[in-house]
C-alpha cells in the first residue's frame, strides 16, 4: 500500500475511534471507500508527452528531443494511488544515447506497478549543452504536472529521480533548484522531486573537471576557472540540500566517472547535516551498472523500488 493511503487509512481508523457515540452500544467503523477507479489497464501502456520550452533565442522546442515517455502499470489505475518514478538518462551529455537506454528498467518498474517518466533532453551535437540540456529537464520535470492533470491517478507531491551519469548530476540538480536564484537556469520550479538516487553520477564536478573529465567541460562550455558560475550553478556538491535525501549507487570498475564522486558528494551531505548514502557494486563499470546483465541488477531494481516506496522521514535515517 502507497505510503499516503497508509496515512488516509490511519487517519479514518482514528476518526471512527475518538468519535463520540449518541448510542450504548459501540457504532461499527465504516468501511473506507476506495478511491474511484479510473480504468482498469489490460497491459503496460506508454504515451509520449512533448514538454514545452521557453522561446528564448537558441531555445526553440525540438519534437524529436523535448519529450518523455509515461508508462502506466496495468491494473486498476486509482485517483493518487500510483508512485511515480522519473529516470534521466545518461551518456556524457551527448546525443550518442537517449532516452531508449532505459526502456528496460522502465517497464520492469512498470511491471512492478509505478508509473515512470522517462526523460529526453537536448544534448550536445543535438541542440543541447549549456544552457539548453539544463533547460529541458526543467522544463521536462515541470511538465509533469500537466501529466498528472491527464492522469490523476499519478501521485506526484513525494516522487523519486533516478539517473545515470550525466542524468544523475541532472537528477540531484533537478531536486534542489527551488534554491537558485531568480537568474539561473531551472529556478522556480514547478515540480520538486523529493528523493534521487544517482547511479554513477559525477556529483562533484569541479573535482572531476580536474581529474580529467573533459565531458563536464564541453556540456558547461569551459573549465571551472573559466566559467564558474555555470560550476556553482549545477555542481551537485555545491547545491546541496540537507532536506533532500539521494542514494548514490556506484561500480567499484568505473574507470569514467570515479567512485570518488559519490563518495565526495555523500560526505559533504552529511557534513551538512543531510540524509545521504554510497554504495559501492563490487564489480560494476560505469556502464553495467544500469544493464540487465549485471548481477547487481536485481538490487539496483530493490533499491529503486523500496527507495520510492519508503516514508520520507525515515528514509536514510540513522
Amino acid at each position: 500500500m502507497r505510503r499516503r493511503e497508509l496515512a488516509a487509512v490511519f487517519g479514518a481508523v482514528l476518526a471512527v475511534t475518538i468519535a463520540p457515540s449518541c448510542a450504548e452500544r459501540p457504532v461499527a467503523p465504516k468501511a473506507l471507500a476506495p478511491a474511484p477507479e479510473l480504468v482498469s489497464l489490460a497491459e503496460i501502456t506508454v504515451e509520449r508527452f512533448w514538454y514545452p520550452v521557453d522561446e528564448r533565442p537558441g531555445s526553440a522546442a525540438d519534437t524529436g528531443q523535448n519529450w518523455a515517455d509515461l508508462y502506466l502499470p496495468a491494473g486498476p489505475q486509482r485517483v493518487d494511488s500510483i508512485p511515480l518514478v522519473v529516470l534521466i538518462h545518461g551518456g556524457a551529455w551527448q546525443s550518442t544515447l537517449g532516452a531508449n537506454v532505459f526502456e528496460g528498467l522502465a517497464r520492469e518498474l512498470a511491471g512492478r506497478g509505478f508509473a515512470v517518466y522517462n526523460v529526453e533532453y537536448r544534448r550536445i551535437g543535438s541542440g543541447g549543452g549549456w544552457p539548453n540540456t539544463f533547460r529541458d529537464v526543467a522544463h521536462a520535470l515541470d511538465n509533469i504536472i500537466e501529466v498528472d492533470r491527464k492522469y490523476p491517478q499519478l501521485t506526484t507531491d513525494d516522487e523519486l529521480v533516478v539517473g545515470h551519469s550525466a542524468g544523475a548530476q541532472l537528477a540531484v540538480w533537478a531536486s534542489t533548484r527551488k534554491n537558485l536564484k531568480a537568474n539561473e537556469e531551472g529556478s522556480r520550479p514547478v515540480f520538486r522531486p523529493t528523493r534521487v538516487i544517482s547511479l554513477a553520477g559525477p556529483l562533484d564536478m569541479v573535482y572531476a573537471a580536474n581529474h580529467g573529465d573533459d565531458h563536464i567541460v564541453t556540456v558547461l562550455g569551459g573549465r571551472p576557472t573559466e566559467v564558474p558560475d555555470r560550476y556553482a550553478s549545477v555542481d551537485p556538491i555545491q547545491n546541496i540540500d540537507p532536506t533532500v535525501p539521494v542514494i548514490a549507487l556506484h561500480g567499484t570498475r568505473d574507470t569514467v566517472v570515479a567512485p570518488a564522486n559519490s563518495e565526495r558528494y555523500v560526505a559533504a551531505v552529511k557534513r551538512r547535516g543531510g540524509r545521504a548514502a554510497v554504495e559501492l557494486l563490487h564489480g560494476d563499470t560505469h556502464t553495467s551498472i544500469v544493464s540487465t546483465r549485471s548481477p547487481n541488477y536485481q538490487h539496483v531494481l530493490h533499491v529503486i523500488t523500496t527507495t520510492s516506496q519508503a516514508e520520507l522521514a525515515t528514509l536514510l535515517k540513522e
